[in-house]
């Protein structure tokens, strides 16, 4: 269940994932944290755009099945042992309408601001992936939080192979987060530029 916000963060809530449609329609007019994992430098943005403009959505695959059956069992684990409670809502920022971001666990407004991502892996997660910082930095810089729970299973033939998960507080890099807004304010010139109205003739 989703926790009470804060007066400034329920200003910032677009959606729910509840609601698919209007969570779908919402995530399609800006950058949300899964496109920003993907941009890694310049390059990565005609990646991103082509994936914002594509009609055809990756809908899973017995990965993410699995990862969507174990979610609420982790965050479960992660509200007991860390306070931090399940999120399905839909953040844009204050600075820019059109940066999106549905963290995984956020914190009650009575607490201090700390999100959550979870994530189930195959493989042991020594070093991070620079995909799931980007993605936590996103997050951060969208909700204005300084610290975030990553938490993660390692799971074998779709079972957990330990008994609790791993985890590790991500701090907030602000210089990785203003690379990240110059190249998704990139991405959005480009979509503007390619659905911009044709001038009428006349």
């Amino acid at each position: 269940m989703n926790p009470p916000l804060s007066p400034d963060l329920q200003a910032l809530c677009l959606a729910d994932s509840h609601d698919r449609a209007a969570w779908f329609k919402a995530r399609s007019y800006g950058i949300t944290a899964t496109d920003a994992a993907h941009l890694c430098t310049e390059r990565s943005i005609p990646g991103v755009v082509r994936a914002k403009t594509n009609s055809w959505r990756f809908t899973g695959n017995a990965y993410t099945d699995y990862g969507r059956k174990r979610e609420p069992i982790i965050a479960q684990w992660m509200r007991t042992n860390y306070g931090i409670e399940s999120n399905t809502r839909l953040f844009c920022s204050s600075e820019n309408a059109r940066h999106l971001a549905t963290p995984d666990g956020i914190t009650p407004a009575d607490q201090p601001l700390l999100l959550a991502e979870i994530k189930t892996s195959t493989k042991p997660i020594s070093a991070l992936p620079r995909t799931y910082l980007r993605q936590i930095w996103w997050q951060q810089y969208v909700l204005g939080a300084e610290r975030t729970l990553l938490v993660w299973e390692q799971q074998h033939d779709f079972h957990p192979v330990a008994d609790h998960p791993e985890v590790r507080w991500i701090t907030r890099d602000e210089a990785q987060i203003q690379r990240l807004v110059g190249l998704a304010d990139r991405v959005i010139e480009e979509l503007d530029r390619l659905f911009r109205p044709l001038p009428l003739a006349g």
